[in-house]
């Protein structure tokens, strides 16, 4: 089995002041899935610095009006005490001052992006609301963190064809599609061919033997190695968080694959020189 790489990046993690997480894991309960980690953001931070992850980059959404810009004060008060972390900050169109909020937020230099949570937020990844939002990311040379895959669940506002709804008006746009896509795994892959600032994140996507396990065989793994990111869900998973990680390593793939999509993806991104770069389209394969 293969090792990963000394040093570890991880491109997906929520970390929520200790209210929202209590929502969240209430929600996760009421499905029947219980939350393996429930751990606030400190004991977070502490328990993924102790196995391995030298940076950290997370998000939080504002599932409602009103709350995205208290979330954004909390966000950078954090990312102040902890020079490692990086952050996809929150924002809801509905709010009076969404953008204002938005481009502070942004100002932060940790600051690498907007995470938009098509699924909980009610939300098409195309609604007009959103236009301004994505200008102002593309002119600061930011990315998007977006949820607006159907695994491990969907509803009418996420799904592939609204995603190419969105890149028909912005097909250079600089986002990460979290989950790999799933599970439409197939359709978001194929964007990576014309589209250079698409990635796609791991996250709760490699256990196996799940229905929302990624399923394209490694050839696929191999051939956009430049274009996956690492990371975990940390800690809202429902499985122990380095079962993902064994079952990466145990496909065996090349030594470059695993330093790519555990450290040198991610550190070219969040590098601002190379935000967003189209130079990896020509690196492909």
């Amino acid at each position: 089995m293969r090792r990963m790489p000394p040093a570890i990046v991880d491109f997906h993690v929520h970390l929520f002041p200790d209210k929202g997480f209590d929502a969240i894991w209430k929600v996760f309960k009421s499905y029947g899935a219980d939350v393996v980690y429930k751990f606030y953001s400190p004991q977070c931070i502490d328990y993924l610095g102790r196995h391995g992850v030298g940076h950290i980059v997370f998000s939080n959404y504002a599932h409602k009006k009103g709350i995205a810009e208290p979330m954004n004060q909390w966000n950078l008060a954090l990312l102040d005490r902890h020079p490692h972390l990086y952050c996809f900050a929150a924002f809801h169109p509905d709010d009076d001052n969404a953008l204002q909020d938005a481009a502070r937020a942004l100002s932060h230099p940790r600051v690498i992006g907007i995470k938009l949570h098509c699924l909980v937020q009610r939300i098409h990844p195309h609604d007009e609301r959103l236009m301004p939002l994505y200008e102002m990311v593309i002119a600061r040379r930011k990315r998007l963190l977006m949820h607006v895959g159907t695994g491990p669940m969907g509803n009418e506002f996420v799904g592939i064809a609204h995603f190419k709804k969105l890149l028909r008006r912005f097909p250079e746009l600089p986002a990460n599609v979290a989950h790999m896509g799933g599970l439409e795994f197939q359709a978001f892959i194929e964007l990576l061919d014309d589209h250079p600032n698409i990635y796609l994140d791991t996250a709760y996507s490699f256990w196996p033997g799940l229905p929302f396990t990624f399923n394209l065989g490694p050839d696929v793994l191999e051939k956009y190695r430049h274009r996956i990111l690492y990371g975990s869900d940390f800690p809202n998973v429902i499985l122990p968080r380095e079962g993902e990680i064994d079952h990466l390593l145990r496909l065996n793939l090349s030594e470059a694959f695993y330093e790519r999509i555990f450290y040198a993806n991610a550190m070219e991104l969040l590098d601002p020189e190379t935000i967003p770069s189209a130079a990896s389209s020509q690196r492909l394969g």
